[in-house]
């Protein structure tokens, strides 16, 4: 039975200007870059070119390629041969080899090894493989699709993406706008996500957002997209239990409460630690620039703990060697490293 994916929701222009080029994508069976902030809809877009293409009928496989360290992912990727490593205990088929006639979706690229990337760019250019401790070379058949939430030419720029790869990624490349910039569709998809939600609730039918609602839903940043609006229409509506009457309360942040425990300097393993820092908004400041900031603040200090040994500083943040490399690229730090 061939999957079936949800619907993109969204009126906005430049967002049906991302859809509508997604779909004339989706017939030119070349690899192709969706990029956006977390809670986009970038797997959405994958889909989409997918489903629409003419290997509609074919496998559509899926892989976060943050989920997993450098050999697991590679193994995940390309398969395995018996003995190939401690508990490889029989040969195993790749992602590559499963998605062979249909598409594979890489979600997060950016976070694969430089190693990982070498082996995926001999797939999309030549469709050659071979399994973790093999020998035979294999050949598929497969549409790449990849997504990224960070600047991939930047990284490519500062080494920390393979140029050539990028090259050929990028035949053409669909960028999200973020939900806070497509205003005219928050309650749109807040609406939607209700009904749905009522359903699976029990609700006889969705009663509806007070005016006070939807002025909190209309001026709520929403850092995580669609994701967040969703988990936060399906919590209101979950604590609202007056299936009579509108919904009043938005329930933002399930975190807010008087009796939330202290926050721990995430700078250092240890709770004790008595100057830690939290960047605090401005007036002036947007949201942008007010997570920035605090970003960079997170950064300098792990750097400064960690007598600026960035593998150290790494593990205080509990971020791999390469994500944090890739954050001090985007805050311009990398020059005291």
């Amino acid at each position: 039975m061939v999957e079936q994916y949800p619907p993109i929701l969204g009126e906005d222009s430049a967002f049906l200007e991302a859809v509508e080029k997604c779909s004339r994508l989706a017939a030119i069976d070349r690899p192709c870059l969706v990029v956006g902030e977390r809670g986009t809809g970038k797997e959405l877009f994958a889909g989409r070119l997918h489903f629409l293409s003419q290997r509609w009928d074919g496998p559509f496989i899926k892989i976060s390629c943050a989920a997993l360290t450098e050999t697991p992912l590679e193994s995940e990727l390309f398969g395995h041969e018996a003995g190939a490593f401690t508990g490889a205990q029989k040969r195993r088929a790749g992602r590559f080899e499963l998605a062979d006639g249909g598409t594979l979706f890489l979600d997060e690229i950016a976070s694969a090894s430089p190693a990982v990337q070498e082996k995926m760019l001999r797939v999309i250019e030549y469709g050659e493989l071979e399994r973790v401790g093999g020998t035979t070379t294999l050949r598929v058949d497969v549409r790449v699709v990849a997504a990224a939430n960070m600047d991939l030419p930047s990284l490519a720029a500062a080494g920390e993406f393979r140029a050539d790869l990028l090259d050929r990624l990028a035949f053409n490349v669909i960028t999200i706008p973020p939900l806070r910039l497509r205003p005219a569709d928050i309650l749109t998809m807040a609406e939607s996500f209700a009904i749905e939600a009522s359903r699976e609730f029990g609700f006889d039918a969705f009663p509806g957002f007070s005016p006070a609602a939807e002025q909190k839903l209309a001026s709520h940043l929403w850092p995580g997209n669609v994701r967040e609006l969703r988990n936060v229409v399906e919590r209101s509506l979950c604590i609202h239990g007056d299936k009579a009457s509108s919904i009043d309360r938005i329930d933002i942040d399930p975190f807010d409460s008087p009796w939330r425990p202290l926050g721990v300097d995430v700078n250092s393993k240890e709770s004790g630690d008595s100057d830690r820092q939290t960047a605090v908004p401005t007036a002036s400041s947007s949201f942008a620039e007010t997570v920035a900031a605090f970003e960079r603040s997170l950064l300098e200090k792990a750097l400064s703990k960690s007598r600026y040994v960035q593998k150290e500083a790494a593990g205080r943040l509990d971020l791999s060697y390469h994500q944090f490399r890739r954050l001090l690229m985007k805050h311009g730090l990398l020059t005291r490293s």
